[in-house]
């Protein structure tokens, strides 16, 4: 079986880096040691949380 390697997948949109007027968060400094935060936006609660893999993975 053959398998295409990632860097081979041009139709993927790559992330653009941060420009002047982004800003960038550390997620360091958002978990603070923790693997969960809850992100209030507007009137609904997310829940972020770091996997095993240290992925992120944002729940409603």
């Amino acid at each position: 079986m053959m398998v295409e390697k990632p860097d081979s997948f041009s139709h993927v949109s790559r992330q653009r880096e941060p420009t002047a007027e982004m800003r960038v968060l550390e997620s360091a400094e958002i978990f603070r040691g923790a693997t969960e935060i809850m992100i209030r936006h507007g009137s609904v609660v997310y829940r972020m949380k770091i996997t095993r893999q240290g992925k992120l993975i944002l729940n409603k």
